[in-house]
């Protein structure tokens, strides 16, 4: 499993948001990308997954072209900021409404992706109720409920406490370990020295990577 940037180049409103961005990531390992607010990182990930049209550059997963002969890379699961859940449905209901859009997991497996977070299934909360840990937890659920072979995770332990930090970084060695390609986008330098087998800066567009893994 490879998924390639070649030479990217994004612009929106004159400003350069993707710099001559050239990447190969592959399965079975964890990724992290670290930059200022601003930096382009969430930007990576929305080109990279197909979200995002770019201006020029070519990217590929397993060889074939993205916006070519697929517009958003399959198998994949993603967080990004502002993730937009259904206030007025439980954690439970909006994941089984999300499931519903590729049918490819039943309840069972929602049930199991809640549990891997720290939530409880059957609470009957409705999502706007839920502390900001809480809906980072659900978001971290959505993510991963379809055991997908891509994450892309953008500031994923925002908002967590100790014990959430801990179940995240459980999940991410766990897909890791099934093959899973992760992608991260933090600014924790401890979650990259736990989980990040290679380690990319981002400035102004410009993705440069970093020797070692330990910040």
């Amino acid at each position: 499993m490879v998924l390639k940037a070649e030479k990217v180049y994004k612009t929106i409103k004159n400003r350069i948001i993707l710099n001559d961005v050239s990447l190969e990531l592959n399965g079975g390992k964890v990724y992290a990308f670290m930059g200022e607010n601003g930096s382009g990182k969430t930007m990576l990930f929305r080109a990279l997954s197909g979200l995002m049209n770019i201006d020029s550059g070519l990217i590929s997963f397993n060889g074939k072209v993205l916006h070519k002969d697929f517009n958003v890379i399959p198998s994949l699961g993603i967080m990004l900021e502002n993730a937009g859940l259904f206030p007025d449905k439980t954690g439970y209901d909006n994941l089984l409404y999300l499931s519903k859009l590729r049918n490819l997991i039943g309840k069972e497996e929602i049930t199991e992706s809640l549990l891997r977070v720290g939530l409880n299934p059957n609470d009957k909360r409705l999502y706007k109720k839920y502390s900001l840990g809480m809906k980072q937890r659900l978001i971290i659920a959505q993510a991963i409920m379809e055991r997908p072979d891509v994450l892309m995770l953008d500031e994923p332990t925002n908002s967590l406490d100790t014990k959430g930090i801990e179940l995240f970084r459980n999940i991410i060695l766990e897909e890791k370990n099934r093959g899973a390609m992760v992608l991260i986008a933090s600014h924790i330098k401890e979650d990259i020295n736990i989980l990040a087998d290679e380690v990319y800066l981002i400035s102004s567009g410009t993705i440069t990577k970093m020797e070692g893994t330990r910040y």
